[in-house]
């Protein structure tokens, strides 16, 4: 035993610390009193940091936590103190070579002092980033004292690692913008020369037939036309990616928006014979910029017919993807996209454009500005291709809130349709208003999923509002339900001309205005 001790005592300036600690024949004591009252007073200053000192004296290790070591760590330092190495086993496994090395410099007198940064796990499973300065006295051969000081830093950690996250893409930013302009420098040229090509032609050759000069010009007309496409995407992506493009959303019907979009795409389904169908329920409305919306359906139902054979189909589908978005799927049967273009079509710094199916030219830039336009709008894109088979891409946007219009003048009634409306159908927003004026300007504005509206109203009556909503808004069709005070046919006759086929007479069954409610809204 004595030679155990003598060799222990002979060796205690060369052992290392962590291993010192670990060693169960080691007589170790807590202390409840600082042997550095500065720096524990600092600590208790401080919820995010605490202050300890270790001294070691032959084979005996003396220990004192500043009680502030239990709001970093979790841990008491009674509970500290019990654990084999004070504490150091909290250090995540990745992080304890590099601070065994460190410490090693202090104990081979390399330095005097050491700083530390690592991890631990605290008592309730949080990992925390430390900073620890380390200050080792040595007071004679057999007696070492380590003086520390150590503060939670994971809050400046996960700033910094943001910054880096950030400066990181921003260097991402600047080479991709690099590589674009690159391409972009060739796609904006080659197209002259052919322009300038056929115009020398034209210019210069006199015998010319009709049918050549008629080619020349269409060749032209092509090119032109697709160099001001490219021209109008770089604007739009230039205005985005610079904020000076605003996304001003405001409710759509997406069934509408489709059809406008189809509608200028007419032509060209039509010389191709290619049929288009679309499933899109009119209850649908989404939260969107209707003109940039626009160019995505339109860009990617054009793509469809580009790369589609003659008498294919195209179809067009929306539904809701969850309660915030609603999902849009193109699915067409024509060429597909080969494997090894997967990963590019939507990087703008790898951009390429391919020929359709009778010559059709792209610019290349469309669809990095679709997944653009639809990020800007908190939605993603993405789809599924083989070649030969088709594609079909998905893209997702938000959903216009659902709301519900009350128009009554009448106090009691009022309260008492607003109840149930609230209590029935809390997923809808509940809007109301005494008069058909101010529902008009709300109407036209948001579209509301329901309107019910009594008959007599202030300055109007309930047949000449709906009128106005008509006038307003030809494409407006959400389910009117209409509150008349009796049942008169020539008042019942003039709703139906309307298209208004729910009536409800006062006073209203309250059973029957809330079956009436949930039929419209289904």
């Amino acid at each position: 035993m004595n030679k155990k001790k003598n060799k222990t005592s002979s060796q205690t300036e060369d052992i290392k610390l962590l291993e010192f600690l670990a060693d169960e024949s080691v007589e170790k004591q807590l202390i409840s009193s600082p042997q550095s009252s500065i720096l524990c007073d600092i600590a208790l200053v401080f919820d995010d940091q605490f202050h300890y000192s270790l001294k070691i004296m032959d084979n005996k290790a003396e220990i004192f936590y500043s009680p502030s070591v239990e709001k970093v760590t979790g841990y008491k330092p009674e509970e500290l103190f019990k654990l084999s190495m004070f504490g150091r086993e909290l250090i995540i496994e990745e992080d304890l070579p590099a601070v065994k090395k460190q410490i090693n410099l202090v104990e081979n007198g390399k330095v005097e002092n050491l700083e530390l940064l690592y991890r631990i796990r605290r008592k309730d499973g949080e990992v925390v980033w430390l900073k620890e300065q380390m200050k080792l006295n040595v007071e004679n051969q057999t007696t070492k004292k380590f003086i520390g000081l150590v503060i939670d830093v994971t809050k400046f950690h996960q700033n910094e690692e943001l910054l880096n996250r950030k400066l990181d893409e921003l260097q991402n930013k600047i080479t991709a913008r690099d590589n674009f302009l690159s391409i972009l420098s060739h796609d904006l040229r080659a197209p002259f020369s052919s322009i300038l090509g056929f115009t020398e032609i034209l210019l210069s050759d006199a015998v010319l037939t009709d049918a050549e000069r008629t080619e020349y010009l269409n060749y032209i007309n092509d090119s032109s036309s697709n160099q001001l496409r490219l021209v109008n995407y770089l604007l739009d992506w230039s205005n985005l990616q610079t904020g000076r493009l605003h996304i001003e959303k405001h409710r759509v019907q997406a069934q509408g928006l489709v059809f406008n979009c189809i509608s200028a795409l007419t032509g060209n389904a039509m010389r191709k014979n290619i049929d288009i169908k679309v499933n899109v329920p009119e209850s649908i409305f989404i939260e969107v910029d209707e003109r940039l919306m626009i160019q995505v359906i339109t860009n990617l139902v054009s793509n469809a017919i580009k790369f589609s054979e003659d008498g294919k189909t195209i179809s067009i589908n929306a539904d809701r993807f969850n309660n915030e978005l609603v999902e849009f799927v193109i699915r067409d049967e024509g060429i597909g996209i080969p494997e090894n273009y997967h990963g590019r079509i939507f990087k703008f710094d790898k951009m390429f454009s391919t020929r359709g199916t009778r010559g059709e030219r792209g610019t290349g830039l469309g669809l990095s500005l679709v997944k653009e336009i639809i990020e800007r709008h908190k939605g993603e894109i993405w789809f599924y291709s083989k070649e030969r088979v088709g594609s079909e891409f998905h893209f997702t946007v938000p959903s216009s809130e659902n709301t519900i219009l009350l128009v009554e003048n009448n106090r009691e009634d009022f309260s008492r349709f607003e109840k149930i409306i609230l209590e029935n159908y809390p997923e809808f927003k509940f809007i109301g208003t005494n008069n058909g004026f101010e529902a008009i300007n709300i109407v036209l504005k948001q579209h509301p999923s329901l309107i019910i509206s009594s008959h007599d109203l202030p300055l109007m009556n309930g047949v000449q509002f709906v009128k106005s909503i008509l006038r307003g808004d030809r494409k407006f069709y959400a389910p009117i339900i209409a509150i008349v005070e009796s049942p008169d046919d020539s008042l019942i006759k003039s709703y139906h001309e309307i298209g208004i086929k729910s009536i409800l007479y006062k006073p209203v069954d309250l059973k029957l205005f809330n079956r009436e409610i949930t039929l419209a809204l289904n």
